[in-house]
């Protein structure tokens, strides 16, 4: 009955099954990669729209800021009334 014999020790068959540790490392790493990879993306259908949406708002906000430390603050707009 093979059922016993397989509890009796390591065959060499089991042996080569099991990846070295360093490949099981590797596969983990490459497991957790994709996995973060699509969380990312989940619920966005055009990633790189939104990638671009995100650098257009990040320029838009280093100007502002850049705006903000030039002017000391100062609206660059100025109102007249006659």
């Amino acid at each position: 009955m093979g059922v016993c014999l397989s509890c009796c020790g390591n065959s060499a068959e089991e042996a080569n099954l099991m990846p070295s540790p360093e490949e099981r490392r590797q596969q983990q790493l490459d497991a957790a990669e994709k996995r973060r990879q699509e969380n990312e993306s989940r619920g966005i259908k055009n990633p790189e729209n939104l990638r671009r949406q995100q650098q257009k708002a990040l320029e838009q906000e280093r100007r502002e800021r850049e705006a903000d430390r030039q002017g000391q603050g100062q609206p660059t707009l100025k109102w007249q009334t006659t």
